[in-house]
């Protein structure tokens, strides 16, 4: 098998002193958990050596063993190993016993007898633990450092924000992870790339399989992610593998999860619960063998409080989660996206790179860029198809921006324009007063940049220059 098919991410040692015990706990564990990274141990004297050798993660130990009783096993793994957890797995119903290892440092105490699924869940909420605790150590050692392990995948995301670099380090440390990751962030953010980035770096042996779930109905939206058999409905003649398949030992990434209808986030959710699914037209469960990544631009804690989003899915989903900011957020980053694109536009129009006014970044650092990094593309693209002369012209992104001459019309659905607050039971500011913010704030959003300044209160550059001449400290 593949390494990189295996899950968890590290070993699970399962060490008791009857191999037919072994054998059958290895099984049931990959058949109801997906639990396949396992090694085997019948002889408590070799435990130690292994985990020295090996890079295991949970042990799963008996206690009544010739050699070296389940007991003192325990202790020296704490001891030597304290990364390491344990979970009991005795043939001694006793709450003595259990008690013990618990202060003796095991994570969990189970009974042989103990019912199959019960068991299944106590060890797999055993594996989230410890990739939790692996994650925040290697995120942990990766702030402190500064430090980008696999820069190189991160390439096709052009930016400089800190805000950003923070976001590739927490990839980076749970990429690896079988948990499901969670992106969001307005249209135009760049959550694909942040999805693709993802995939590569999680070394995943599969494909990236991306679909939209938007608008897909619950029946074509069961039918693209699970498939179906032949004769599930009609017009079935054959049968067909869905998304989840398609993505085995890879990864599936549903975007725009948002939108999801509230009986497509059931099937979802029992699909992540679970790990199975069944295809339609099918009474045989299938395992999903896929890392699952969901994106949405929409604001999940909203439709969470509108009863338009299921509370236990969401909470399933975001077990890792990555917003990325705004470009507004992050303007340090629109003059690299600036020559990014500009180089980006003259290979596919067939033109030589223009130089462009510095005014230019002034302009675009005013907009409120309610479309993001795709809406800037796109007026770039746009301007260098017109350009024709030495330099690009300015004009061109003006008319763009703000056609009517002041009030920018790119504000998102939700964005007020607000003038000003005023306290209800306080004075009223004089227009002089009022006219003296607008003039600060303007020249602020344009880096004192008056002709810019000028354009976005209305005024012409002259009446602003007269005005600051004017202007006197406020009292």
């Amino acid at each position: 098998m593949n390494k990189h098919s295996l899950y968890p991410e590290f070993g699970i040692l399962l060490v008791d002193d009857e191999a037919s015990f072994l054998r059958s706990l290895s099984v049931t564990l990959a058949r109801s958990g997906g639990i396949t990274h396992v090694h085997l141990c019948s002889d408590a004297r070799d435990v130690m050596s292994i985990l020295d050798e090996k890079v295991i993660g949970l042990v799963l130990l008996d206690l009544t063993m010739p050699y070296l009783s389940g007991q003192e096993l325990l202790v020296k793994i704490t001891q030597q190993h304290p990364e390491i957890s344990v979970v009991v797995i005795s043939g001694l119903n006793q709450v003595e016993s259990a008690v013990q290892c618990l202060q003796r440092g095991a994570f969990d105490y189970f009974v042989k007898t103990t019912e199959e699924s019960r068991l299944v869940e106590g060890i797999k909420r055993a594996i989230r633990m410890q990739e939790m605790r692996r994650e925040n150590l290697a995120l942990s050692q990766r702030i402190l450092k500064n430090s980008l392990e696999n820069p190189d995948v991160f390439e096709p995301i052009v930016s400089r924000s800190h805000q950003m670099r923070a976001i590739f380090q927490y990839l980076e440390s749970v990429a690896p992870s079988n948990q499901p990751l969670l992106i969001s962030g307005e249209s135009g953010t760049g959550k694909e790339l942040l999805a693709r980035a993802a995939h590569q770096l999680s070394q995943c042996a599969g494909p990236l399989v991306s679909v939209n779930v938007a608008g897909l109905d619950d029946n074509v939206f069961a039918d693209t992610l699970f498939g179906h058999s032949r004769g599930a409905f009609t017009g079935a003649e054959r049968a067909r593998a869905g998304l989840i398949e398609e993505a085995a030992n890879g990864t599936l990434f549903l975007d725009e999860i948002g939108d999801l209808s509230m009986t497509s986030q059931v099937k979802l959710l029992r699909l992540l619960q679970e790990g199975e699914y069944y295809p339609l037209g099918s009474d045989r469960p299938k395992r999903i063998r896929a890392r699952v990544i969901v994106a949405t631009h929409q604001d999940l804690q909203q439709r969470l409080a509108d009863g338009k989003f299921r509370r236990d899915l969401y909470y399933r989903l975001c077990t890792h989660q990555i917003h990325i900011p705004a470009l507004r957020e992050r303007r340090e980053d629109i003059p690299l996206l600036l020559e990014h694109f500009l180089n980006v536009a003259a290979i596919e129009l067939g033109k030589s790179v223009p130089a462009y006014p510095p005014e230019l970044i002034t302009l675009l650092n005013s907009h409120h860029f309610a479309g993001n990094i795709r809406e800037l593309r796109a007026l770039i693209f746009d301007a260098l198809s017109q350009h024709r002369s030495h330099q690009l012209s300015l004009s061109i992104f003006r008319q763009a921006i703000a056609p009517t001459g002041n009030i920018p019309t790119d504000l998102g659905a939700n964005d007020t324009v607000i003038l000003a607050s005023f306290n209800e039971n306080g004075a009223l500011p004089t227009l002089a007063q009022m006219d003296g913010l607008l003039v600060e704030e303007a020249l602020k959003r344009t880096g004192n940049n008056q002709s810019m300044a000028a354009r976005l209160l209305g005024i012409s550059q002259p009446a602003l220059s007269k005005r600051l001449k004017k202007s006197r400290p406020l009292e």
